[in-house]
């Protein structure tokens, strides 16, 4: 008789001991399974497709601290080339003009206004002229508060009789603004001014 009620006491607590075991693994397989969920939601989120040449292109989402640098040569990229890309069209002047100056403080809307004012524009389609820009670097202090800058690059101005290659290198600072579809890397120029401006080569056409 105490032999049986030993036995049924062994068998009690080996069940109890193989219930606990069970509870602990589902526990641990629950856990597991809820953090690699979150884990796989949290990567799926980061992904996006992006529709080009109607092909799904796979483009991943990334903190904006690990590519600022390349935003805000991007930002400064497109606003020179916005100010200073000019063909003999006052619609088009306006339109680039308009949305450089969404990306820059009252520093270059002085610069727009002292060129308007010296009769640049006019003369820009009068003479049927136009003017690119080519980019050649862009030293960024990313660890300046505010971040400073300075653009190099070359001006060409295009006219009936001639094409002339002008030396361009402008600075100033960038400060972090909240993006927009007119500005949509987040970045405003600041303290933004022309340095240098000369000729380094003309050509007759």
């Amino acid at each position: 008789m105490f032999q049986n009620a030993k036995n049924i006491d062994t068998a009690f607590r080996q069940m109890r001991t193989i219930a606990f075991v069970v509870i602990v693994c589902s526990v641990l397989l629950s856990v597991f399974t809820i953090y690699k969920s979150f884990e796989m939601a949290k990567t799926v989120q980061g992904k996006i497709y992006v529709l080009a040449n109607e092909q799904a292109v796979k483009a991943y989402a990334t903190d904006r601290k690990d590519n600022i640098a390349v935003q805000a040569k991007s930002h400064i990229k497109n606003f020179h080339r916005l100010f200073f890309t000019l063909s003999p069209d006052e619609q088009q002047i306006q339109q680039g003009i308009g949305s450089a100056l969404y990306l820059a403080d009252e520093s270059a809307k002085k610069q727009y206004d002292n060129l308007r004012e010296a009769n640049y524009y006019i003369s820009i389609v009068s003479g049927n002229v136009n003017t690119d820009i080519t980019v050649d670097s862009i030293a960024l202090d990313l660890n300046a508060r505010p971040m400073t800058f300075t653009f190099f690059g070359k001006q060409e101005i295009t006219r009936p009789t001639s094409l002339v290659v002008r030396n361009l290198i402008t600075s100033g600072s960038l400060r972090e603004v909240a993006q927009s579809d007119q500005n949509p890397h987040g970045f405003l120029i600041e303290r933004w001014k022309i340095i240098q401006n000369t000729d380094i080569s003309v050509k007759n056409r």
